[in-house]
Order: structure tokens, then C-alpha cells, then sequence
């Protein structure tokens, strides 16, 4: 089975950087769209950045200029590297990826707390 691992989450002060990974793992045919979402206390869960396969990379709005998503395809892995933070980052964030095994469907993993705060 698929698996989605995240790592690379703390507590870090205003202003400072993190570096997310994410690495899947188990039998796949392909591997599409990588990404990462966040999910704040009382709020629902939102995109961050999303890197198609051999696309440009989306980015929403409140992290333009600040995260950059990248991908190593050969380490089936997605990263998203995290300056200028600030306390309103504060959230759990969620590595997804769109697999094909014998169908194309989307995975998430379990999530790593990212807290900004001095």
C-alpha cells in the first residue's frame, strides 16, 4: 500500500525557515500531482502549493514569495521550503500526492505541526 511520510515540522520563531519533506513509498505505476496543504485550528483544511507533473507550480496566495515547492521524482519525493514565517503559518500540514496503482486516485499523509511563535 501507498504510504505518505512527512517530516521536517517544529516550532520555529517569526520570521524564521522550515523545510518540509515528503516521501512516498510502496508499489506505484505513477506518481501526478504533489503538494502540500495546511489545516489551522477551526479551519478547514487549504491549499499551500501544488507541483503538477512537469507543470508550474501553484501557490496560494498568502505564501506567495515566502514557501518554494520543489520535487525529486527518481526519490518519488515533494519538499516545500518555508521562509519569512510568520504565526498565521501556524497549522498542520498535509503532504498529498495524485498515485496510479491500477487506478489514479489521491493519498494523503498524516500530517507534521508546524508552530510559529516567539
Amino acid at each position: 500500500q501507498v504510504q505518505l511520510v512527512e517530516s521536517g515540522g517544529g516550532l520555529v520563531q517569526p520570521g524564521g525557515s522550515l523545510r518540509l519533506s515528503c516521501a512516498a513509498s510502496g508499489n506505484m505505476f505513477s506518481i501526478y500531482d504533489m503538494g502540500w496543504y495546511r489545516q489551522a485550528p477551526g479551519k478547514e483544511r487549504e491549499l499551500v502549493a501544488v507541483m503538477p507533473t512537469g507543470g508550474r507550480a501553484n501557490y496560494a496566495d498568502s505564501v506567495k514569495g515566502r514557501f518554494t515547492i520543489s520535487r525529486d521524482n527518481p526519490k518519488r519525493s515533494v519538499y516545500l521550503q518555508m521562509n519569512s514565517l510568520k504565526p498565521e503559518d501556524t497549522a498542520v500540514y498535509y503532504c498529498k500526492a495524485e498515485i496510479q496503482i491500477q487506478y489514479r486516485a489521491r493519498y494523503w499523509g498524516q500530517g507534521t505541526q508546524v508552530t510559529v511563535s516567539s
